[in-house]
């Protein structure tokens, strides 16, 4: 009842000082030439809008400080009743028998063993030993592998008429191709041709068989015979060795081609 009175009091009072603020704003408000209603506004607005801010700085109530209650305690999981143990007396109840029977755990793991062969010997057995397989056993592993050496590629084998395809070349030696157009009866076109064939030097030819000659005699298109018929064997020899034959001084001074 004590606080009540003060508060309103205190309300009193606020408002009483906001008033007597407003009455001197209006009096200014008339000397200043402001006009009477235009003071009394002044004057009315002033003391409320103080009376307002004064109740609320000093007729508010102060909150006042209290004693926290201490709450209860928490009881720890330690002192949670553990639940009663099973008795003794409940055994589990029987298996079901008979047909409605279901089968056990350990049952899929018997199939699974049984399905899985314990060694390594094959399922199917042959009653006797297969053709070869004795001889194949023995074999096994008995070759090994020997590298370092290079073989050189053998020429062709000689056909049933007795030809042979001469040994080629996949392209000149590092002294570049001879002017295989120094022999008698090879022109540019079947320079040319030669040169498909793997033929670029003197002493390739020079070294043909009788074989081979005959091969080459078939297989110059267009050119069939040519090389028995101008000998170029003798004068791939000539000039493989280094010398020189009336054609070919005539082909050197570019009076041929």
């Amino acid at each position: 009842m004590t606080d009540m009175a003060t508060n309103g009091t205190c309300k009193r009072n606020c408002w009483i000082a906001a008033a007597v603020i407003g009455a001197l704003v209006a009096l200014f408000a008339l000397g200043a030439d402001r006009g009477i209603v235009a003071a009394i506004l002044l004057g009315v607005l002033s003391a409320a809008l103080l009376g307002s801010l004064f109740v609320w700085l000093t007729c508010a109530p102060v909150p006042t400080l209290g004693v926290r209650k201490a709450s209860a305690p928490t009881p720890s999981p330690a002192a949670a009743p553990k639940p009663a143990a099973a008795s003794k007396a409940e055994a589990p109840a029987p298996a079901p028998t008979g047909s409605a029977a279901q089968p056990s755990a350990a049952a899929p793991a018997s199939d699974k063993a049984a399905a899985e062969p314990e060694n390594d010997e094959p399922v199917v057995k042959p009653s006797k030993p297969l053709a070869g397989q004795a001889e194949l056993a023995s074999r096994k592993g008995s070759w090994t592998y020997q590298g370092g050496s290079e073989t050189k590629p053998e020429a062709a084998p000689a056909s049933d008429d007795g030809e042979r395809q001469p040994e080629a070349l996949s392209a000149p030696r590092g002294s570049g191709a001879d002017d295989l157009k120094e022999i008698k009866g090879v022109g540019p076109k079947l320079e040319a041709l030669l040169h498909e064939l793997g033929i670029y030097h003197f002493d390739q030819i020079a070294g043909w068989s009788a074989a081979e000659v005959a091969w080459m005699d078939d297989n110059l298109k267009g050119f069939r015979g040519r090389v028995s018929r101008d000998d170029w064997i003798g004068q791939a020899k000539i000039l493989a060795a280094g010398g020189e034959t009336d054609f070919s001084t005539r082909v050197d001074n570019g009076e041929v081609y």
